[in-house]
C-alpha cells in the first residue's frame, strides 16, 4: 500500500469555495481526491508534451453515402496501423455513421492521425481525446 503523506495547501477563502462547489458537482466527496485528480491530469499533459506513449481515442462522424469516403478513411487508417489498436462502426441514422479509433503510442502521430482524418472531405467532425497508458501516474 503506499504511503500518504498529508499536507496544507494555503487558497484564497473565495477561490476555495469556488473549488468546493465545483467537486461538489462533480461527485467528490473529499478535497483529497479532486487534489490526486487534477494532479494526474498534469502528470498526463506532461507525458503528451515529452512525447511519451500515450493511449486515446480518435472520434469521427462522417456521410456514408458520400462517394469513396469510406476507401479514404480507411486508406488513412492503414497509414497509422502501428498506432490503431481496434476501431469500431457505429450507424448513428440513415446518413451519419460514428467511427470511433482506439489509439496507443507517440502523442505527435496520434495528432497526425487525427489531422488526416479531419482533412477528408466529407469527414463532419473529429476529436482526439489522448490520456495515459497508466504508467507511472499511481
Amino acid at each position: 500500500m503506499p504511503l500518504i503523506v498529508r499536507f496544507g495547501v494555503s487558497l484564497d477563502k473565495g477561490l476555495l469555495e469556488k473549488f468546493d462547489k465545483l467537486i461538489q458537482s462533480r461527485g467528490y466527496t473529499n478535497r483529497s481526491e479532486a487534489f490526486r485528480d487534477l494532479i494526474r491530469q498534469e502528470l498526463v499533459k506532461k507525458e503528451w508534451q515529452e512525447g511519451k506513449e500515450i493511449a486515446g481515442a480518435v472520434t469521427l462522424i462522417y456521410n456514408h453515402h458520400k462517394r469513396e469516403l469510406l476507401n479514404k478513411i480507411t486508406d488513412v487508417q492503414h497509414n497509422f496501423q502501428k498506432i490503431i489498436i481496434s476501431t469500431q462502426h457505429i450507424h448513428l441514422d440513415h446518413h451519419n455513421c460514428l467511427e470511433i479509433v482506439a489509439i496507443k503510442g507517440n502523442p505527435r502521430e496520434s495528432q497526425k492521425l487525427a489531422d488526416a482524418l479531419k482533412s477528408i472531405k466529407g469527414v463532419k467532425h473529429v476529436t482526439l481525446s489522448m490520456s495515459s497508458t497508466g504508467k507511472g501516474i499511481d
